[in-house]
């Protein structure tokens, strides 16, 4: 990575952007390519000033703490070939005073060879983005990771009061760093070091909570969440076709398949009845093919800042990039890009933002199985079903008498009962229509009624619930009527 800077640096951009909120990993990038071609550093930010990097902590800054001005006049008339790091200074450019600083620094760097390098958290303004070329930081890859362990490990004991202990094989290692994919470096830092100090050592117990810290911290993030894959096929009632489709692509992303000739399967669009399944398949194929689950959140992309939205999904399919091996699953796909099928008045950002899930999805090389799911098949644009976006688009029907009778035995399961002592033939007869969700909330219903009576589940309770609920089926008939004559010919059936 820091060789792809350093060729920047060489190469004589005046402007490099790198738009991240991993400081510390910018600047040790930073640091890394201008040593590697030699050249002298310097760092400005609105708190510390200008400094070389090689000044002490306690040294008097070149250039006093405060506006941006007076920073740029001094390397204006001092810099020559050399290389400056400034924080934060994509919202100090809308000045016009700085903008023709700027300016004229540009105008000088082209001929002497200096490079300034902007870190910022949020989009450079757009007057300002055509003087700039775009450097991605990535995340730490696998050897990467596994240094900051070590690295983290090491510090942790220097600075311990008590002592700290360290067992791991070489696959515990290995499964560690794998854990930590997709976090920045000061993040990896953090969850490592909250599972050393959980219990003063770093050994194979610690995975789980590695994972369970990443979780967390994924979903503070906003629009990627871990989710935990705590299920398994059989938590899934019917849905036969589907389990095969999947079952007989479990091993696609192995490097046998690669060598027999195999790419590794791309995702599958799911469509269908609400409280039919969809979302409970994602956590299926995660668990079933023991690989992390990440849900991208439609909801929060939309930024009100210009450019913010789309760099905000470009993150996000970035940090799915690291993690892979990975699910991706984006549920209710048609709430987050309905308006690019349609004239709409934002400006374009739904196509731009639609466009750049297609580029992705088209060209993407990773090992990366997406799972869409959407309940509005009239919603979505017609680019995003058709073949090679998806390996297969699947319709999730109402359940069928056989599958309501194995949805019915799962949710008594799940409560501790016997399945075998209830009337799943009856109930299921008797349950024409009923979605899957309908059907766990009827056992929950009967649960709460012997509850309440003091006494236990018997199918009384559950013929009761029954009775006293009105499946969407029927609340809702002309329009599931409509998705399942639309999807008759044009889907294949999950059942």
């Amino acid at each position: 990575m820091s060789e792809d800077l350093a060729l920047l640096i060489r190469a004589g951009y005046p402007v490099i952007s790198i738009e991240t909120t991993d400081e510390g990993g910018a600047e040790k990038l930073v640091r890394s390519a201008c040593e590697s071609l030699n050249r002298s550093l310097s760092f400005w930010s609105l708190t510390d000033g200008l400094r070389p990097s090689f000044a002490p902590a306690e040294s008097k800054p070149v250039v006093a703490p405060g506006k941006l001005a007076p920073a740029l006049e001094y390397l204006r008339e001092h810099s020559g070939g050399d290389v400056c790091l400034l924080k934060d200074a994509g919202s100090h450019t809308r000045d016009a005073v700085i903008h023709r600083l700027f300016r004229d620094l540009i105008a000088k760097a082209t001929k002497t060879g200096s490079t300034l390098v902007l870190v910022d958290s949020r989009p450079l303004p757009d007057e300002f983005r055509p003087f700039a070329v775009r450097h991605e930081l990535g995340w730490p890859d696998a050897d990467e990771l596994k240094d900051i362990i070590k690295d983290t490990f090491r510090a942790a004991r220097a600075r311990s009061e008590t002592p700290l202990k360290a067992s791991l094989t070489g696959r515990d290692f290995e499964q560690i760093a794998q854990a930590l994919r997709g976090l920045s470096r000061d993040d990896a830092v953090r969850v490592v070091n909250t599972a050393i100090f959980q219990d003063d050592a770093l050994t194979s117990d610690d995975l789980p909570r590695i994972v369970e810290a990443k979780r967390r911290l994924l979903g503070g993030i906003g629009c990627l969440e871990a989710i935990a894959a705590d299920f398994c096929a059989d938590d899934i009632g019917g849905l036969a076709n589907l389990k095969s489709w999947l079952k007989r692509r479990r091993g696609g992303f192995s490097s046998k398949a690669a060598e027999f000739g195999l790419e590794s399967p791309r995702g599958v669009l799911m469509l269908g009845i609400p409280g039919c399944g969809k979302s409970l398949c994602a956590k299926v194929v995660a668990a079933d093919w023991e690989m992390p689950l990440l849900r991208l959140d439609p909801g929060v992309l939309y930024q009100s800042y210009i450019g913010a939205s789309e760099g905000r999904l470009r993150e996000a399919l970035r940090q799915a990039e690291a993690t892979a091996p990975c699910i991706l699953w984006i549920d209710e796909i048609e709430k987050a890009f309905a308006s690019a099928s349609s004239d709409s008045a934002d400006g374009g950002l739904s196509q731009r933002m639609f466009g750049t899930l297609l580029s992705w999805m088209q060209d993407h090389r990773h090992p990366i199985f997406l799972i869409a799911t959407a309940n509005d098949v009239s919603a979505l644009p017609p680019e995003l079903m058709r073949k090679g976006r998806f390996d297969e688009v699947f319709f999730v029907d109402l359940p069928t008498p056989a599958s309501r009778r194995q949805v019915i035995a799962v949710h008594l399961r799940r409560r501790r009962r016997d399945p075998a002592k209830f009337d799943t033939a009856g109930l299921a007869e008797a349950s024409e229509g009923f979605t899957g969700s309908e059907l766990e909330q009827m056992v929950i219903s009967g649960l709460f009624a012997a509850f309440e009576e003091k006494t236990e589940l018997t199918d009384d309770h559950l013929y009761a619930a029954l009775q006293s609920t009105r499946p969407l089926s029927s609340l809702m008939a002309e329009r599931i009527s409509d998705l399942r004559d639309w999807a008759a010919d044009r889907c294949v059936s999950a059942d």
